[in-house]
């Protein structure tokens, strides 16, 4: 056999073994191609087309989730920007976004300051209490459960709880509850997932002023009260209208008379008859703050309590005394309630608002049971939320339009005799909350309760500066100064609020007020 022949065989068993290895290298890619087709369509299977028939997803662009809730439930969007609602008739799922950046709060207070309502074991059993690992995130759960409430319609009595901490100053909140023991809860803090956010929301009217429902007289105080141009000036005194000598004491000092006098009570009392009877002689509109605890008492349960009827004889007489009173008055129930130093707060009851919420529209029905037509209704949380956390926002406590006249606004120069307060102007405390109330209520404004401490600053400036600035406002149609002292634990000042302070306060209120007479 010739050597070139030979020689061109072997070239073309050469070719032929390339070429094998080429084709089988070609099919290996093909497989290597199919399973990774295959992997990528079952991930979108999972993510896309397997949701459980029973379940829908939700995405919120804004503030960066996406999270699967049970299909039949509605959505709520109307407070987005505090928290978004799925619900049915037996259970609601409330998500909330905390962001602590600027703020003395982080992951850990959050948690830990947020959940110690769980230390009433009196009133919430707890069931579950701890911290896992889920899709790589810290999640803190609990579950708890409390008893039925006798005047809460379909009482959704069976809480869970997962706050999802992003990182230190993130935290997102899935709040269940539900009529019925809750057993889904892990599914659905299981689909939470952490998107990238788009976009912003702001509040817009939350709202709605409807027509009074009062008799002839108390419409006549409304209209003069919150349908003029001239700001109407109040005054806490302690002693009025119990006692009115100290308040005309005052007011002669002044040469002017305050229209409104504030008063408070508890639940230690009945009806103030004749403190209320001092004020309409003396012709004055009282500002009746009722708050339901009892000085000197335990007062962890009250909100259970009212609910669960024990104070019903206590409220239906309370109404029958002020439909025998028979004049107008202001009526603030349960005021600053997003602050924890009151035990009508969320803070005490289940990080849950809508406690509040049912007895204000439990003691509101009573009232229209007893026919009282006489009372105008105020609504008044606090300037700053404490906690200042997503589920104990103002506007979580809000009641309803039919069962508020009047929005009350309270903020404070309280100086700065305790640690991590700062003096701020009358500007720097209403401007922002005027801002707010303006674009979020459709009821009238007014100030319940302001004042300036001395402790930390120039009061007389600021009280100057005050007058200037309050003209600035014109949908606050009153302001009630509070003249008094708050005391700290040791019964030492510590905010002095007192208008009378100083012969120059006095002389500088007296200067101003002349113009609203």
């Amino acid at each position: 056999m010739p050597l070139e022949r030979v020689s061109k065989r072997k070239e073309g068993l050469e070719f032929v073994s390339e070429s094998g290895e080429t084709i089988m290298k070609f099919k290996k890619t093909i497989v290597v191609l199919k399973v990774l087709f295959v992997m990528l369509i079952g991930f979108l299977i999972i993510r896309f087309v397997t949701v459980p028939d029973h379940m829908a997803v939700y995405t919120h662009l804004p503030y960066g989730f996406e999270i699967k809730y049970p299909k039949q439930m509605k959505i709520d969007r109307a407070l987005a920007a505090v928290r978004t609602r799925f619900f049915d008739e037996n259970t609601q799922i409330d998500v909330y976004y905390d962001n602590f950046n600027d703020t003395v709060s982080n992951a850990e207070t959050y948690i830990g300051y947020g959940n110690r309502f769980i230390e009433n074991t009196k009133d919430h059993r707890v069931t579950k209490n701890e911290t896992k690992t889920i899709s790589g995130l810290s999640v803190h759960l609990l579950k708890w459960d409390r008893d039925k409430l006798k005047h809460v319609e379909n009482d959704k009595t069976y809480y869970a709880s997962a706050e999802i901490v992003k990182n230190d100053k993130e935290v997102y909140t899935i709040l269940i509850k539900s009529s019925q023991p809750i057993d889904n809860d892990m599914d659905i803090v299981e689909s939470f997932r952490l998107i990238q956010p788009k976009g912003m929301l702001e509040i817009g009217r939350v709202t709605k002023k409807e027509a009074l429902k009062t008799n002839k007289e108390t419409a006549e105080a409304y209209r003069q009260l919150f349908m003029g141009d001239k700001l109407k000036w109040g005054i806490f005194e302690p002693t009025a209208p119990a006692t009115m000598d100290k308040l005309h004491s005052l007011e002669q000092k002044l040469d002017y008379t305050f229209s409104i006098v504030t008063l408070y009570k508890s639940l230690s009392t009945g009806f103030p008859a004749d403190a209320m009877q001092n004020a309409r002689d003396d012709n004055r509109l009282v500002e009746l703050t009722l708050q339901t605890l009892e000085y000197g008492q335990d007062n962890r349960s009250v909100m259970y309590d009212i609910l669960n009827g024990k104070y019903d004889d206590y409220f239906t007489k309370y109404a029958q005394d002020i439909k025998a009173f028979g004049h107008p008055l202001l009526f603030r129930l349960n005021n600053e309630m997003n602050g924890d130093w009151v035990p009508y707060s969320a803070y005490h009851n289940s990080k849950d608002p809508e406690i509040y919420t049912a007895v204000w529209r439990y003691l509101h029905d009573i009232f229209e049971k007893n026919s009282v037509d006489n009372v105008l209704w105020i609504w008044n949380p606090n300037n700053l939320s404490k906690p200042g956390f997503q589920w104990n926002h103002p506007l979580l406590y809000y009641p309803g339009d039919a069962y508020v006249d009047v929005v009350g606004l309270t903020a404070y120069n309280t100086g700065t005799f305790y640690e991590g307060e700062q003096w701020s102007t009358f500007n720097e405390l209403y401007a922002p909350l005027y801002d707010q109330y303006s674009q979020w209520f459709d009821q009238p404004l007014m100030i319940t309760e302001f004042a300036s401490s001395s402790v930390g600053g120039d009061k007389a400036d600021w009280v100057k500066r005050m007058f200037e600035e309050i003209g600035k406002y014109p949908k606050i149609k009153a302001a009630i100064w509070w003249s008094h002292t708050d005391f700290d634990q040791d019964k030492q000042p510590a905010r002095k609020y007192k208008l009378d302070e100083t012969p120059e306060l006095i002389d500088i209120f007296s200067k101003h007020l002349q113009g609203y007479k």
